[in-house]
Formats: structure tokens, C-alpha cells, sequence
């Protein structure tokens, strides 16, 4: 059994250095995304020296031990999800949801979203059966939570789509509790 010990353990060490490397490989693009350029970079000089040492353990002695290229692909799908994960928990940035309601709901909808704090502008439009109106909201992540029991408290039926907003400037949103 002593013999498999540094064989094991460096299995785990590369399946660990890939989750590693790979969850901040999502949170450095996501660095990117939000124009932290400083914070990406500082991330990615870490995730290439956690992805250099693991790449090292996978080659020492050649790439006929399929465990190491397990441990390896394991290692990166794993981290993916968990950067994922992480992505999701910190919630940076905002959306932009655009809401098609039903014409008798449109007052309902853009009331229960003000009172709630977040900005809503409506425009008219044309579709396939005539006029409609579109609400945009422009949320922050952590709130989609929120923004989402609300239509679907409404109805939750409506055709709506979110995108990612890059930048903003200015607007409306909910001001925190006790300030």
C-alpha cells in the first residue's frame, strides 16, 4: 500500500491543481469582463504558475499513466463547474431585462418594480399582433433573484429575456436597508 501513496498523491495533486487553475481561470475572465484588468492579471499570473506545476506532474515520466490524464481532465471539468459556482455567489455587475408583459399587466408590473426600488422604462413597440409595450429594467446580479419572483408572482408566463450590461452609468436601483 506505501508503495501506491506518491501515486495517489499525485493524482490528487493534479485533479486539485486543475480545479484550482481552472476556477480562477472563470473568475479572471469574468475580471475581464467587468474591466478589472488589474485583478485579471494578478489572478492569471496565479492560475498559469497552478497550471504549470500540475501540466509538470502529468509529464514527469511520459503520459503513459491514463490515471494522471484522468486526474487532469477531472481536474478541469471540476473546476469549471466551481468557478461557476463562484462566479454565481459573487453576483458582479448588472442585467438588463427586457419584459413583454400583457397589455392589462403592464401597469402591475412597472408598479410592483418600482416598489420594489428598481428603475423601469417603458417604450411602445410593434409585434407580430400589434402594439406592446417593453419594459427594460436594468438590475443588479445579486437582485435577479428578487426581479424574477416579481414577474413570476405576475405572471408567470411572460416572455422576457436578460442580457448582460457591460457598462452603466447612472439609473435607479434599490438602495440597501439602513442607509
Amino acid at each position: 500500500m506505501e508503495q501506491w501513496l506518491p501515486i495517489i498523491y499525485g493524482y490528487l495533486f493534479i485533479f486539485t491543481a486543475r480545479v484550482i487553475d481552472m476556477s480562477l481561470d472563470v473568475i479572471r475572465i469574468l475580471m475581464l469582463m467587468r474591466d478589472r484588468r488589474v485583478l485579471a492579471a494578478v489572478i492569471g499570473f496565479f492560475e498559469v504558475s497552478v497550471f504549470v506545476l500540475a501540466l509538470n506532474e502529468v509529464l514527469k515520466g511520459g503520459l503513459d499513466d491514463p490515471g494522471k490524464v484522468i486526474a487532469y481532465a477531472g481536474g478541469f471539468a471540476t473546476g469549471n463547474y466551481i468557478g461557476s459556482l463562484i462566479e454565481e455567489r459573487l453576483a458582479m455587475g448588472f442585467l438588463s431585462i427586457q419584459l413583454y408583459p400583457p397589455h392589462s399587466l403592464v401597469n402591475e408590473v412597472v408598479n410592483q418594480m418600482r416598489q420594489a426600488g428598481f428603475g423601469v422604462t417603458s417604450v411602445t413597440g410593434c409585434g407580430r399582433d400589434g402594439e406592446r409595450i417593453i419594459l427594460f429594467v436594468l438590475i443588479k446580479r445579486k437582485d435577479f433573484n428578487k426581479a424574477l419572483n416579481i414577474i413570476d408572482q405576475i405572471c408567470p408566463d411572460m416572455f422576457f429575456n436578460v442580457s448582460d450590461a457591460k457598462r452603466i452609468h447612472g439609473g435607479v436601483f434599490p438602495i440597501k436597508k439602513g442607509k
